[in-house]
């Protein structure tokens, strides 16, 4: 098993980012599950999340904002063997992605996806985010946010999600065994993490989750959907982390007919001369 096959690079992120958290968290998870940078593709869209793929050592992708899950999803269908991680914060994922994130849990491709959710856009400086508290003051929201905070672990689970988590950069041990849970697991999984930004967002800080979160006991029961939709609720006073819900379910390469067949997309032979009258019959 490889102890050091990954390598990290310097930063742009604040000091005192949860940012850091996950990346150190991710490396440890990679490594301690025998990956190899070659077999690990990291995609990404916009924010100071989606810069993670430029500082770890594998294969990168970093698209537009919100559309990491499209280009996670084609190189999974293309190349099966590739480990692929999504990347991205909370606004990214759940606002500009929002869409691509609740037909992705449909389609059920077997990727992982890592939210790094400090409930505020902090690369555009501070406005409020999908998951903001209501009322929330920003540099934007000047008398408040006046929106709902969406509940992405909830949606997730009532979509259809199969692996649906929840960590927290103040506890490191848990988050990398959830991350190896959910790299491991067969199918689309969901780790929100709950990540501190120390510059915007001065309501959610480690102390106001310190007081909050506690892990889930082993007598909870993730297979049990009604009470995952309970947990997935709960969290102003109280945040449970820890794998909220796991259901075994057919992959979407399982149950698509076109990847079954014949050889692998990234193993396919290309005839150049089907190119070559394709665009001739262009000119």
């Amino acid at each position: 098993m490889s102890t050091e096959s990954f390598c990290t690079y310097e930063t742009a992120w604040c000091p005192g980012c949860g940012n850091f958290v996950i990346l150190e968290c991710l490396k440890t998870a990679l490594e301690q599950l025998g990956k190899e940078p070659s077999d690990v593709l990291l995609a990404a869209g916009i924010g100071q999340a989606a810069k993670t793929p430029q500082y770890l050592s594998a294969n990168a992708f970093c698209g537009l904002h919100g559309r990491s899950l499209p280009a996670a999803v084609a190189a999974k269908i293309a190349n099966e063997s590739l480990t692929v991680i999504v990347n991205t914060g909370d606004g990214d994922s759940y606002g500009e992605g929002g869409n691509h994130f609740v037909h992705n849990i449909r389609r059920n491709v077997d990727i992982t996806h890592f939210v790094h959710d400090n409930q505020i856009y902090g690369l555009t400086k501070g406005q409020a985010s999908p998951t903001s508290l209501f009322g929330m003051v920003t540099g934007v929201q000047t008398d408040g946010n006046i929106s709902e905070p969406l509940n992405p672990v909830l949606l997730a689970i009532a979509c259809g999600a199969g692996f649906v988590a929840r960590g927290f950069t103040g506890h490191k041990a848990q988050l990398i065994e959830l991350m190896k849970q959910a790299i491991a697991y067969k199918g689309y999984a969901l780790v929100d993490i709950l990540q501190p930004c120390v510059s915007f967002n001065k309501i959610n800080t480690f102390g106001w989750y310190n007081e909050r979160v506690y892990e889930l006991g082993d007598a909870y029961d993730p297979q049990n959907k009604t009470a995952a939709m309970q947990q997935a609720m709960e969290f102003n006073e109280k945040i449970p982390l820890g794998v909220l819900y796991r259901e075994e379910k057919s992959t979407y390469q399982q149950k698509n007919a076109g990847t079954q067949k014949g050889t692998p997309m990234n193993d396919r032979k290309t005839d150049v001369n089907v190119l070559k009258r394709l665009i001739a019959s262009y000119i």
